[in-house]
Formats: structure tokens, C-alpha cells, sequence
């Protein structure tokens, strides 16, 4: 029986481009203690991206922080982010834990109702959650970032569909995608990139109490909702892009709609 040839060597030039490694990258993730936040967090120190997270509560820090350092490393701490002084106090002890700043995932949200439903005072503190503290954050972060940096903003299909019963979320998120876009074109010859991921309806505890989580399971299972993982590997596949070129946005929403 004669012996099988070799196979032909294959030139794969071609058929890949350049996917640059988070590895050794450094990010700050706002909201990185639950839901999407937690979960790209997760996700990129298990690609070996070093990360530093903020949210609310103490024991979502622990528990975050707890899984982020079974695959990597982060540190992270709770804050307000309606208060400019401890977003600034955010950035700064990121910058000392990172060592730099080379990716922002700018996440951190409050779910919120109808105009009519919305107490004037708690209108002030989604806007200021939700839309000053994405500016503020993002300004305090490019303020340090060198070329070659990223920025991912995680917002709504909200700002897109736009529906009834969303009023005051979608101001925020609507005004969130407008100025990602107007950031990314200020920022583009600095080599910094700027990208905003806009998720459909996704299982996080901002859908509780109106979606409880024996539900949520269920609409996952049958694909009538996102996991916060989706969203995750969404920021991974914008995050991991050549530098020549932009992946500027993305909607994520479950394949069947409800």
C-alpha cells in the first residue's frame, strides 16, 4: 500500500486578520458588579486583561470580585456614581491599581419607568446615573488614555425602539448613544476607539421585580431573552478588532422577540 502524501501546506494569510490579545491590556469597568458589567469582567480577566470595578453594593463587590479573581485579576470598590467626587475618586484608584488605563467599559445603569410614574428627584438621579456620571467617566478616562485605547459604552435597544413605559431610560440611553458617536469621531486620530454595544432585552436584576428570575430562565431558554454572558462576548469581538478598524456599534437582542 503506497504511503499517504503529506498534506499541502495551507497559506491561512488570507482567510484571518490581525485579532490583537487582552492579555496584559488594563480596564475599568463602571457597574462591573452585576448583570452585563459583571460578566464582561469575567470575561476579560479570563482573556488576562487586569480589571477594576465599582458598583453600589458591598456584597456585590464580594461576590464579583470573588469569580473575577478565580479566572484573573481585579480589584474593584463601591461608589455613587451621582456624586462627581467619587467618580473621580473611581478613575483615580483605578489608575493606581491598573497601573493605566487602556480600556473603559462604561456600563453602570438604573432601570427607570414613565415620565408620569418618575418622582422629579429620582428622575435627577437616573439622569445623573445614567447619563452625566457615562459622561464624566468617560472624560476622566480618556484624560488618561494613550493611543492604541478603547472605550465601550454599554447602552439600550431602548434608544432604538424607542417604546412607551420607557420614557425617562430611554432620554438617558438615547443620549448616551449620541454622544458615543460624537466621541468616537473627537477621539479617532488620538487612536482612541469608541464603540457603543446596544443590548436587547437581557436577564440582569434590573428586570426584577417585573421579570423574577424563574422567568428569566425560562425566556432564556427559549430564547425570548439575552444572558448578561451575550453581551460579554459582544465587548470581546469589539475590543479584539485591528487597529485599523472600528467596530463602532452592535445590537444584541434575542432571536425571538416577545
Amino acid at each position: 500500500m503506497p504511503e499517504l502524501a503529506d498534506p499541502p501546506a495551507r497559506d491561512l494569510a488570507d482567510a484571518h486578520t490581525e485579532q490583537p490579545s487582552l492579555a496584559g491590556r488594563r480596564a475599568l469597568i463602571s457597574g462591573g458588579t452585576t448583570g452585563i458589567g459583571r460578566a464582561i469582567a469575567i470575561l476579560l480577566a479570563s482573556e488576562g486583561a487586569r480589571v477594576f470595578v465599582c458598583g453600589r453594593t458591598p456584597e456585590h463587590l464580594d461576590d464579583a470580585l470573588k469569580r473575577i479573581r478565580e479566572v484573573g485579576e481585579g480589584d474593584g470598590i463601591n461608589i455613587d456614581l451621582t456624586r462627581q467626587e467619587e467618580i473621580e475618586r473611581f478613575v483615580s484608584e483605578a489608575e493606581r491599581y491598573l497601573g493605566k488605563i487602556d480600556i473603559a467599559v462604561i456600563n453602570a445603569a438604573l432601570p427607570a419607568e414613565t415620565l408620569e410614574e418618575s418622582e422629579p428627584d429620582f428622575i435627577r438621579y437616573v439622569m445623573d446615573t445614567n447619563l452625566t456620571a457615562v459622561v464624566e467617566t468617560a472624560k476622566l478616562a480618556t484624560e488618561r488614555m494613550e493611543p492604541g485605547s478603547d472605550v465601550v459604552f454599554i447602552g439600550s435597544m431602548s434608544s432604538v425602539t424607542q417604546e412607551a413605559g420607557s420614557s425617562v431610560y430611554v432620554a438617558a440611553k438615547t443620549g448616551m448613544e449620541g454622544f458615543a458617536i460624537a466621541l468616537r469621531k473627537e477621539l479617532a486620530e488620538k487612536d482612541i476607539k469608541v464603540g457603543i454595544i446596544q443590548p436587547g432585552l437581557t436577564g440582569t436584576d434590573m428586570q426584577y421585580p417585573e421579570i423574577p428570575a424563574d422567568k428569566q430562565r425560562e425566556m432564556i431558554h427559549q430564547h425570548k431573552m439575552l444572558r448578561a454572558e451575550d453581551i460579554a462576548v459582544a465587548t470581546h469581538y469589539m475590543l479584539t478588532q485591528s487597529r485599523r478598524s472600528l467596530v463602532s456599534m452592535i445590537h444584541v437582542e434575542p432571536r425571538i422577540a416577545e
